[in-house]
């Protein structure tokens, strides 16, 4: 197992709710993920980085004298480093250096299992790669181990700037035919007019077992960060008869950079397509409102964040006292409280989510002949049939069907529409 020392930086300029205490537990959780032992997590305070070691050589001296002590293998910092304050820090420390993109991106490549994610984090490995080229060219993957060496291909290989440009081009075009192909598959649900939901929330709210707890989708869950990448989207038939398609999501994270937002825009779509948001917030955290300001922040750079939107306040059954979940309540849209693990108040949850489609549907009254039963067939998969008759001119139905099925039926002659 790899031994880690980390390093957690807070420095003045930075303007937000998070304190140093709460940036180290999440920078340990993440090494965690990528399970590594942490031997010691020191924690700076500084006005502004230095443009030579980001922390000045003091510190990385003293680091240096620890990692020996300790017997630590790596060294990982809380905030991105420069190719030239990496190659500065490693000089001294005689260590390995990484930084929490660097971090993120090895569960990122542990997670990733389907070629399109996979291409992904290749992606922004290499985009991540590309400013912090030294000389000529560098080793993508370093020799040996560990954390940050899961590089494109896993291959030792040297490569200059142009084979690197090359690479993240043909990527670049691979994604963009994958995304041509969702587009499709969109499209044939708007044409259908079916509705689509995507699950959203900070990594390990819950979002992969909500999932499972309404679609029986089968996806992977652990107590761990990041562990669904691949998007997966389910059906799922509201209390109304109508049928939608909910989507699971990658996690977001406190201030995730930027770039891997872009990276992963194939993946986002789905946020960015989606009908309808459904929030899922872990309540037993202690940071919930700060993890729910971080999923905003992404909403907002996705353009997604005036969706309508439902909270699910989820883990309820990992609380105590419930008694302050009424003040919670108060504090996000629309919420409904729900443990995904125990299937409580899911109930509360699709009544929820079926009355954000409840203007796509329309009651009817309809005779049908006895010969189209395939159309009592395609009533039952579609819509909600509340009664039906069998009656000498033909069959007579109540139901209920998506708005956009219901003016194909006024076209059709050999149906009678009653009322």
């Amino acid at each position: 197992m790899e031994r880690a020392l980390l390093v957690t930086i807070k420095l003045d300029s930075e303007k937000d709710s998070w304190g140093l205490e709460d940036t180290a537990l999440e920078l340990e959780e993440l090494t965690l993920t990528c399970r590594a032992e942490v031997m010691d997590n020191i924690t700076c305070l500084r006005d502004k980085p230095t443009p030579n070691f980001f922390i000045g050589r003091g510190k990385t001296e003293e680091i240096a004298l620890l990692c020996q002590e300790l017997g630590a293998d790596t060294v990982i910092f809380s905030h991105d480093l420069s190719g030239t304050q990496q190659r500065n820090l490693e000089e001294i420390i005689d260590k390995k250096t990484i930084d929490r993109t660097e971090l993120i991106l090895d569960i990122f490549a542990r997670h990733a299992k389907s070629p399109e994610g996979k291409m992904q984090v290749e992606l922004a490995q290499l985009q991540y790669l590309m400013p912090r080229l030294v000389g000529k060219g560098i080793i993508l993957s370093r020799l040996g181990g560990g954390i940050g060496t899961r590089g494109p291909g896993e291959q030792k290989l040297e490569v200059d700037r142009r084979s690197i440009r090359k690479r993240i081009d043909k990527l670049k075009e691979d994604l963009r035919h994958l995304k041509a192909h969702r587009q499709t598959i969109r499209k044939r649900r708007k044409d259908n007019a079916i509705p689509t939901v995507a699950l959203v929330g900070y990594t390990n709210a819950g979002k992969s077992t909500l999932l499972n707890a309404l679609t029986r989708a089968g996806q992977i869950v652990a107590d761990s960060l990041f562990t669904t990448l691949d998007p997966l989207s389910k059906s799922f038939q509201l209390p109304s008869g109508e049928n939608i398609v909910i989507s699971d999501t990658v996690g977001f994270l406190h201030k995730l950079p930027h770039h891997l937002i872009e990276a992963f825009k194939a993946t986002l779509e789905e946020v960015i397509e989606s009908d309808l948001l459904i929030h899922v917030l872990d309540v037993s955290h202690e940071r919930v409102h700060e993890h729910s300001q971080a999923v905003l922040e992404v909403l907002k750079e996705l353009r997604s964040d005036t969706k309508p939107i439902i909270t699910a306040l989820n883990k309820i059954d990992l609380l105590e006292d419930k008694t302050w979940l009424d003040n919670l309540r108060k504090d996000f849209p629309n919420p409904i409280t729900i443990s995904a693990k125990f299937g409580e108040n899911l109930n509360l949850l699709t009544e929820a989510i079926g009355k954000n489609f409840s203007y796509k549907m329309l009651h009817l009254t309809i005779i049908i002949p006895h010969k189209r039963m395939d159309l009592v067939d395609l009533f039952y998969r579609e819509g909600k049939v509340e009664k039906i008759e069998y009656l000498q001119k033909g069959i007579k139905i109540k139901l209920n069907l998506p708005k956009i099925m219901s003016q194909k039926l006024l076209h059709n002659k050999e149906i009678e529409i009653v009322n």
